[in-house]
This record gives C-alpha cells, sequence and structure tokens, in this order.
C-alpha cells in the first residue's frame, strides 16, 4: 500500500515545487514507511511525484523509483501472480525493471496485462515526454484526477484534499484501462487529452463499440477542455477474467429436497445439495481456488521471524499481522477460515467487529422478536446466554446484530481451531465519535462519493479498519490496537453470488437471464461503487485493504459456472443466495454462520439507525459535504 502522487503544471505561472499542505498529510497517513518527492521539468512543463510507502514486501524501496534514463515510477500495488516476485523482492523494483525496458506501447500493455493483484501506477516516461497512469481492472486501489486552471495544471493522487470547499474537484480515475497523455501537446493546443487503452475481452465481439461507448461515458464528467480519444494504434489491455457464463438451462431447474422451500435454513438442508458428486466437486474446486487467493494475502507481507520463544514471552504475545472486517456472516467466516489455514499458527488472527451505540432502548429485542417470527429464522445466541458481555459500561447499547452474530462466529472459529489465538476485537463508536472523525477525516476519504451509502459503509469500514477497541476474553477485559497491516475484506461476495435483495428481485421479475445481466452488472461497476472509497479508507490507517473473492482466479473461475451453480433464489433467504459459498463452509466445518442470511453492514452494525432514518441509501448525503482548510489543524491532532 502506498500513497502516490503526480502534480503536472503546463505554464510557469503554476510550477511548484511541493504538494499542498492538506495533501501531503493525506498521503502520509497512506503511507508511513517512507516519503519522498521528485521533480521533473521540461520548458514546456513540469512533473512533482511524490510517493509515500508502507512497507509489506522485500527490501523497503522508497518511491519514486527513478532510472538512468531518467523514468519514474510510482506504484501502489500487489503482485501475487502473473509477473515473477521471489519472496526477498520487491514488486514495486520488479515492476519498474521490467517497465523500462519496455520499448514500444505494445510492451506496456502486454506487462500490465499479466499482471495479478490489485494496482495503481503513475509512469514517466522521460525521452518521449508521457505520462501513464491507470488502475487494475476492478479498481482495487484508488487513483483519482483533478483538474484545474483551464488545462493549465492537473493532479493524480491516491486520494485528494478539501483544498476550496468546493465538491467534486476530485473523481476516480475510470478502471476502463490505462491513459496516457503526452505533456509537451497542452501548451501547444491549450488542451489536455487524454488517450485511452482499454480493456479487451479477446472472444468478446464490438470491441470498438464498447470502447466508443466508454470514451462518451468517461468524457461527460470531465471539464470542456480535457478530452479521451482512443489511441490511433488500437491497442488493448488483455481482461484478466473469462467472460460471465450466461448460459440458461434447457429444462427447468430441479430441487433436490421438494419440501426444502417450507423449512427454515439448516446446514442438514444445505448437505442435501453436497451428496449430488458434480456438486461436491464444484464445491471443493471453489474452496481449492479461494483458499490459495487467501494464501497470497496473507503470506505477502513482512514478519518477525526471529523472536525466540523466550523473547515472545518477554515482549507479550505475538502481534497479529493479518485481521478481517468480521460480522459473524457468511463471508467473514470463509475468509478467516481460510485465513487460519495459511497464518502461522503462533500468530493471532484479528477479527475486527464493529458496533454503532444504538439508542436507549436498544433495537436488540426487536430484533431477536422480528427474527423469531420470520420463517427462515436461524437461532442466535441472544445477549443474556453471551458469556462475553459487550466491553465498556454501556456494552448493552452496542449489542447490534453483527456483533452478536460475530460472537457466534467466534465460537465456531474455536471449534476449528482451539489453538488458534482468535483476537475478537470490539469496536464501539458512539454518536459524538462518528460525527468528530466523520468531520475531521472520513468526509474527505469517501468524496468524491457522496451518497448515504457512501456515508454508511464509509464510516464503518473506517472504524472497523482503524483496530481500535476492546479485547474481550473470559478472564479480562483490555483496551486492544489491532497492529495488523493486512485487512481481508470480504467485498465481491455478494456481487458475483446473488447475494443482495436487488438479486432475488431481478430472479422473481426476469428470471435467471435478468439474475446474469445483475450480476454482469454488479461486476462492471464495483471499481466506482465500492473499492476506490474502501482503498481510501482503510489507506488512512496505514494498513492495506486485501479481497481475496476479488482474485483474478476466483472471478474466473465463478465466472465459468452458470449461475444455478453458484445461487439458487427458488430457496430460501440463508440458502439460496451465495448458495456456492454456504456449501463450502459446510465442507469446511462452520455450521451456524452457514446458513446465516445477508445482512448489509450499515444494517449489521446499526450505523444506519444512528442519525437520520428516514434516508434512502442513493439520497445525495449531506454530512458528506466538504470542509474547509480551517479543519486541518483539527485533524492533525487526532490520534489514530
Amino acid at each position: 500500500m502506498c500513497g502516490i502522487c503526480c502534480s503536472v503544471s503546463f505554464s510557469v505561472e503554476h510550477f511548484s515545487k511541493d504538494l499542498k499542505e492538506d495533501l501531503l498529510y493525506n498521503l502520509n497517513r497512506r503511507g508511513p514507511s517512507s516519503t519522498k518527492q521528485l521533480l521533473k521539468s521540461d520548458v514546456s512543463y513540469q512533473c512533482l511525484f511524490s510517493g509515500h510507502v508502507l512497507h509489506l514486501r522485500g527490501v523497503l524501496t522508497a518511491q519514486p523509483v527513478e532510472d538512468e534514463r531518467g523514468n519514474v515510477f510510482l506504484w501502489n500495488g500487489e503482485v501475487f501472480s502473473g509477473i515473477k516476485v521471489e519472496a526477498e523482492e520487491n514488486d514495486t523494483q520488479v515492476m519498474f525493471n521490467y517497465l523500462s525496458s519496455c520499448k514500444t506501447e505494445s510492451d506496456i500493455l502486454s506487462l500490465f496485462s499479466e499482471v495479478q493483484g490489485p494496482w495503481s501506477f503513475i509512469y514517466y516516461q522521460a525521452c518521449s515526454h508521457h505520462l501513464w497512469f491507470g488502475r487494475d481492472f476492478f479498481g482495487r486501489r484508488s487513483l483519482l484526477w483533478h483538474f484545474s486552471n483551464l488545462g493549465k495544471s492537473f493532479c493524480l493522487s491516491s486520494v485528494g484534499a478539501q483544498t476550496s470547499g468546493v465538491a467534486k474537484q476530485w473523481q476516480e480515475v475510470p478502471a476502463s484501462g490505462i491513459f496516457r497523455i503526452d505533456l509537451k501537446s497542452p501548451s501547444i493546443s491549450k488542451c489536455v487529452v487524454l488517450k485511452l487503452y482499454p480493456w479487451k475481452c479477446v472472444s468478446r465481439e464490438n470491441v470498438m463499440k464498447e470502447c466508443v461507448n466508454s470514451l462518451t461515458q468517461i468524457s461527460a464528467d470531465l471539464p470542456m477542455f480535457v478530452s479521451v480519444v482512443a489511441n490511433e494504434a488500437e491497442l488493448y489491455l488483455k481482461e484478466p477474467v473469462v467472460p460471465l457464463n450466461m448460459t440458461l438451462p434447457q429444462a427447468p431447474l430441479e430441487i433436490h429436497c421438494r419440501n426444502i422451500a417450507s423449512v427454515p435454513p439448516a446446514r442438514e438442508t444445505l448437505q442435501v445439495f453436497l451428496t449430488d458428486g458434480h456438486m461436491k466437486e464444484v464445491v471443493q474446486q471453489f474452496i481449492d481456488v479461494l483458499s490459495i487467493a487467501v494464501k497470497r494475502r496473507v503470506l505477502c507481507l513482512p514478519r518477525d521471524e526471529n523472536l525466540t520463544p523466550s523473547e515472545v514471552l518477554k515482549t507479550g504475545e505475538r502481534k497479529a499481522n493479518v485481521a478481517v472486517l468480521f460480522s459473524g456472516g457468511i463471508d467473514s467466516m470463509i475468509i478467516a477460515t481460510l485465513a487460519d489455514h495459511h497464518v502461522p499458527l503462533d500468530e493471532p488472527i484479528d477479527l475486527l467487529n464493529v458496533a454503532f451505540m444504538t439508542k436507549e432502548k436498544t433495537m436488540l429485542t426487536g430484533f431477536n422478536k422480528k427474527r423469531k417470527k420470520q420463517k427462515n429464522y436461524c437461532e442466535l445466541p441472544s445477549e443474556e446466554s453471551s458469556k462475553n458481555a459487550a466491553a465498556g459500561d454501556h456494552g448493552k447499547q452496542f449489542s447490534v446484530p453483527d456483533r452478536i452474530t460475530g460472537r457466534a462466529g467466534l465460537k465456531e472459529l474455536h471449534a476449528v481451531n482451539p489453538s488458534r489465538i482468535w483476537n475478537f476485537v470490539e469496536i464501539n463508536v458512539s454518536l459524538e465519535e462518528l460525527q468528530e472523525f466523520r468531520r475531521t477525516r472520513i468526509c474527505q476519504l469517501v468524496q468524491p462519493l457522496d451518497t448515504v451509502l457512501d456515508d454508511s459503509i464509509g464510516c464503518a469500514v473506517w472504524f472497523a479498519s482503524r483496530g481500535t477497541g476492546w479485547l474481550v476474553t473470559q478472564d479480562e477485559v483490555k483496551s486492544y490496537q489491532s497492529s495488523a497491516k493486512v485487512v481481508l475484506t470480504g467485498i465481491g461476495a455478494d456481487e458475483q453470488l446473488a447475494g443482495y435483495s436487488r438479486h432475488r428481485v431481478r430472479f422473481q421479475t426476469h428470471g435467471l437471464e435478468g439474475l446474469n445481466k445483475e450480476i454482469e452488472m454488479e461486476l462492471g461497476r464495483i471499481s466506482s461503487r465500492n473499492l476506490g472509497r474502501d482503498d481510501r479508507v482503510i489507506g488512512d490507517h496505514g494498513k492495506e485493504a486485501r479481497f481475496p473473492f476479488l482474485d483474478e482466479n476466483v472471478v474466473s473461475f465463478l465466472n465459468s459456472l452458470p449461475v444455478w451453480e453458484k445461487a439458487n433464489l427458488t430457496l430460501p433467504r440463508g440458502i439460496g443466495e451465495k448458495l456456492i459459498l454456504r456449501l463450502a463452509a459446510v465442507e469446511l466445518g462452520l455450521t451456524t454462520s452457514a446458513v446465516l442470511p445477508k445482512r448489509a453492514m450499515q444494517f449489521g452494525s446499526r450505523i444506519a439507525k444512528m442519525e437520520k432514518n428516514n434516508e434512502k441509501a442513493s439520497d445525495k448525503c449531506e454530512r458528506l459535504q466538504v470542509i474547509s482548510l480551517e479543519n486541518l489543524s483539527i485533524e492533525k491532532e487526532i490520534k489514530t
């Protein structure tokens, strides 16, 4: 994880030797291990590069990196596959070595087509005066652009800054491909021309039509003096995943158990599906590919292997290097279980569970009563039966649904591997704390997204990934700060496996064909809807978000399956949605969590109930309005 930035000026009066203070501050929070700046000038332009590194791999490599020919590289990514990176190597240097040897545009595109893993980058080619930049296919790393002064300057950055109180200054660079700009041309033409090298599915027709549509959409959101055009050679990046299987069944689907739709979801119900030899094989293949994805994400980081057991005893228990955003739901349970397979056994895993304070009369009782009335009710431990009451004097006010399922999930994980130290971190957020940190930190990280949903998810993820809370055991309750630099999240599971209620609505109205189109749409918009925001929010703590469900091999495997092998929405909630994931949970030895219905984070954590209850998720959120620079001094006083 890094904070990368390039500020470009095309007129002498806008040349600068430093970035604005608030932008530097935001970048530094993302990359606390190393900070460096580099200036490249020409008679017609100036580029100020700024790199801020969070060291996770190989030898600490300060950025930006420069070679003997004056080429400059900024990299915010992880190479998990496709390009060989040895355990002791740093992928920034490996990528730059390859880039420096590229002789043509095709060479550069071939390189980035091979990389598997999340990335955003900025690359300056000195001899051609070209600046290349872009994000990976899913947009798992944030990159923003900001054009100003009528084409006289622009800026690329992992995170924005609130420079003048005007909203929408920063926009996300679309994950549509890689962009290139000729830095010499704006001084002559007085306009900025961005050339796009789009992602292309080799087997898909009408690529040119799709590219034209993409150009039109991108240009619509940019100032008049900025244009986006297709590259003349019609070169493309190769999409890293196979196309979605849109096959429809030739005959009506059979339900394994005729009465399955009328019984409450139970683990035994799922086991019926596993009596089918083909389904059992598909589920095992899914477990295998997802397990490899998790393995790559928990082993690609430095560990203190030099501590002897006696030194560990002197310094206390070994610290966690990996954390999971943990609700106890099916997604986070699967991720935690597979992480347990690969993280060294003597190393704890942090389970980050966030709860927002409920009102005086907590919603808990009503929540349980409502759930018990539902046909699809799945038994959950009550507040009274939980031995681990929430930490602090106001524990009952934080007994939200995700806290309850989280504690139940913790018991399951203990049963799966009692030898592992599972740090269940109870992160309790009051209304006052939420409002303070939203105003001083979170609102500018969520921007340029601005809906009520972005506010709820952005705030919940920010507090959860910060990892400041209470560690509750049978013996004691103590304050705890997670030291894990890697945060695993289950995003991508719902989008691919029909986990949202809108998938069920689409299926009911348009059948499997409509469901396929909904899943295709979800994956197509995940970069702009979720991932840039989550990367900025988690990265603000000097931590790196990693997304196992969006591993290229995982997505390709799921894309290759017909939709009915991934989900069966003729079945009730808690079974039908994410069916293949629930079957995997059974195979991995999980119990209650395998049949928990989907519950959105904003409702499970109860953040959606803290302030205005009459808002729609798609409404513009007034709480995310841009603040002025006078808050900069306040935010610098905040202790993370």
